[in-house]
């Protein structure tokens, strides 16, 4: 149990960073290692709502990076 907390303390601490990044493309890639950390911690609680948050969050930072990447 305490691996899930540290993977979603890591998540939360990751996306952090991206918000302070001011590089497009590394804030892309930070929102999508955060939000696949998160992702799995809210699996792991079982919230419905914060499971589908992280997937919308996720699925949002990868479109951005595909599309800044084109």
């Amino acid at each position: 149990m305490f691996i899930f907390k540290l993977i979603g303390a890591f998540g939360l601490l990751v996306i952090s960073l991206g918000i302070i990044k001011k590089d497009r493309l590394a804030q892309d890639v930070l929102y999508i290692l955060g939000g696949v950390c998160l992702e799995i911690y809210s699996i792991f609680l079982g919230d419905y709502i914060f499971i589908i948050l992280q997937i919308v969050f996720t699925c949002s930072a990868i479109y951005d990076l595909k599309k800044y990447a084109e």
